[in-house]
């Protein structure tokens, strides 16, 4: 089986695993984690993602976030924010 066909059934067979916090918010943003599934943190690339990366990893969320930061002692914790005011203007 083709790496790509592996890392699709992993996400297939994870997605409903996949964790989403509850939005916490600053003066400027409004935050999240998303926690993946250990099994699925080897398909997942290194560093920070782009849009398009994490939403073909199997993650979820409405328009206008973005990653910013993994959390080294649990790289499978991912850290997104957006412009608190985001929902008002789109």
């Amino acid at each position: 089986m083709k790496s790509h066909e592996r890392q699709q059934r992993a996400i297939e067979k994870y997605a409903d695993h996949i964790t989403y916090s509850e939005r916490y918010s600053d003066d400027q943003y409004e935050y999240r984690h998303v926690t993946l599934p250990k099994g699925l943190l080897k398909f997942i690339p290194d560093g920070i993602l782009d849009e398009a990366t994490w939403r073909s990893c199997g993650i979820r969320q409405s328009l206008g976030w973005e990653m910013y930061l993994r959390h080294q002692p649990e790289p499978h914790i991912l850290l997104f924010k957006r412009d608190k005011d985001f929902d008002m203007n789109h």
